[in-house]
């Protein structure tokens, strides 16, 4: 017997229609390229994704069409979040930290027909406008005064498309399971691979986003989203936003220390989420500023980091500085990306302090419409004991199933996608990576974590970042390797560095060597790029090259 319910399809347009009729005053603030701040709402945002849809028609967007942005956070950005997917068209985020030539393959391999840019892009532009002769249409994200200079063929301009256009548009209703978005992989081996979210599958991960024990996004948050919109989209937060009511605050290109505690401050925001890279950078500028900085301005109640996992160090100084909680979340582009998000259970609410730092070390629960499992080197499920450790796997209602374009399935025949991270999971559900896969460190027969490494040496009070590379040992295989960014002015010593690890990891686990760097290499998501560390430094230990 089938339920009497009625079915809507769950669309994209249908956030922004609903953000618009009932928080329409709710704020959306953009800091542009010239440090101005530009003030917007939902309402004005409901209205100019409908200008943009009618635009976007003008132009021959047919349902299914790609099309690519290379842009900052911004109103402007947000409007063709929901204006594109909105009319049927996929939204094809492209990272512009990218290379220029993985940049040129994803936008072709994409089949994107038009391509919005920020003016900062307009130079990178020029040179891939040449190459990319699919592109019908390339719109500068700015007035008619802004295209003066340019030489780029096609050109045509977001503010005066939106002018020539009306707000009467009626949002088209279609399948729910049809696509609405594309995004990349980093594509640090072999090519980026394709996402193809759907409609369905954003929708759902929004409604998760807002549920209390994910990041409980609400119509009482004013959200600093240090996190781009060109990074697996946002984490999904602009649907959750709209799907809320919550206010968005968004940075544009300006992510330095400084730039974010002013936005902090000064729009009262009380959650904000991004990689463990951009706070570095955050508590550098609150260190070397402490004594004329009013740490009581900032109503910081929350923060989620997720990319890469997030030092000890930086959860503690969150918690001791601002008084705020640091929510681990893990995920991928591959799974929209929540897969499992770090709240406390009931159980640990009167833990003290450390116990309770020891909690939010890990990358947290799955939520609900996300499963999570360890497989042995054996490939046998292992158990949810806090010690097994093996490949995660996940599925669920908004995990990838192929990729775009792929000849196969990117699961097994049970839907499970394997992640290329190495953890394990305790008994409440809490996963802990120890590892990505192509990253562990086996020596002797035995594994080395890089992260727990890594994590500890950056509490180091002189350490500003860390890596923990595998390098070659004639005897043991493979032996850490730790390379350290120190902090502006200071300069500790190989002793330093080992006596301040001594005690905190299994002694075998200590690496063999300290290197002092003068920068960390990056991937365009901001996580370390150990494959360009491990080719420098492979024979590092040998003496040999």
């Amino acid at each position: 017997m089938r339920g009497l319910m009625q079915e809507r399809p769950l669309l994209v347009s249908g956030l922004i229609a609903y953000a618009e009729q009932y928080h329409s005053d709710t704020e959306i603030v953009s800091r542009l390229s010239d440090r101005s701040v530009h003030r917007s709402n939902w309402r004005e945002i409901g209205v100019r994704s409908r200008r943009l849809a009618n635009a976007l028609a003008r132009l021959g967007l047919r349902q299914g069409d790609r099309v690519a942005t290379l842009a900052w956070n911004s109103f402007r950005h947000l409007e063709l979040y929901f204006g594109v997917a909105g009319s049927g068209g996929v939204l094809h985020t492209v990272n512009p930290r990218l290379f220029p030539e993985q940049i040129e393959y994803i936008i072709a391999h994409a089949e994107s027909g038009h391509v919005f840019f920020d003016l900062t892009f307009a130079a990178l532009v020029e040179k891939l406008a040449p190459l990319l002769p699919s592109v019908r249409g390339w719109v500068a994200l700015c007035d008619a005064e802004g295209l003066a200079g340019l030489n780029i063929p096609n050109l045509l301009c977001y503010e005066t498309l939106l002018a020539a256009e009306t707000d009467a548009f009626d949002w088209p209703v279609f399948d729910e399971r049809d696509a609405c978005a594309l995004c990349y992989t980093s594509g640090t081996t072999g090519h980026p691979k394709g996402v193809l979210y759907s409609h369905r599958s954003q929708v759902l991960h929004a409604m998760a986003t807002c549920s209390l024990d994910a990041l409980a996004v609400s119509s009482r948050d004013s959200i600093l989203l240090v996190v781009p919109l060109f990074h697996a989209n946002a984490w999904g937060v602009p649907f959750a936003a709209a799907m809320s009511g919550a206010k968005l605050v968004l940075p544009g290109s300006l992510l330095d220390g400084e730039s974010i505690y002013h936005l902090l401050r000064d729009e009262r925001c009380n959650f904000s989420m991004g990689v463990p890279t951009v706070w570095l950078g955050f508590f550098d500028y609150i260190e070397r500023n402490r004594a004329t900085l009013d740490l009581s301005a900032l109503k910081l109640e929350r923060v989620a980091v997720g990319g890469s996992a997030a030092p000890r160090a930086i959860i503690e100084k969150f918690q001791t500085l601002l008084g705020t909680f640091l929510i681990h979340a893990w995920g991928m582009t591959e799974t929209s990306p929540l897969g499992a998000v770090g709240n406390p259970l009931p159980k640990h609410r009167d833990l003290p302090a450390a116990a309770m730092f020891d909690l939010q070390t890990k990358q947290g629960r799955p939520i609900y419409g996300a499963e999570l499992r360890i497989l042995g080197a054996d490939g046998t499920v292992q158990p949810h004991d806090g010690v097994a450790v093996g490949d995660l796997q996940i599925r669920g209602n908004w995990i990838v199933s192929a990729y775009f374009k792929a000849d196969g399935p990117a699961t097994d025949a049970d839907g499970w996608f394997t992640t290329g991270d190495v953890a394990k999971i305790d008994p409440d559900g809490y996963v802990q990576l120890t590892d990505r896969s192509k990253d562990v460190i086996k020596s002797g027969g035995e594994w080395i974590s890089s992260i727990d490494v890594e994590n500890i040496a950056v509490g180091h009070p002189d350490v500003q970042e860390a890596a923990v590379i595998g390098v070659y040992h004639p005897k043991w295989q493979e032996r850490p390797l730790l390379l350290i960014h120190r902090k502006p002015g200071r300069d500790p010593s190989k002793a330093d560095i080992i006596g301040f690890l001594e005690g905190k990891i299994a002694k075998w686990w200590t690496p063999d060597d300290v290197v002092f760097v003068e920068s960390l290499p990056h991937t365009a998501t901001g996580k370390l790029l150990k494959i360009a560390l491990r080719e420098t430094y492979r024979d590092h230990l040998t003496g040999a090259g």
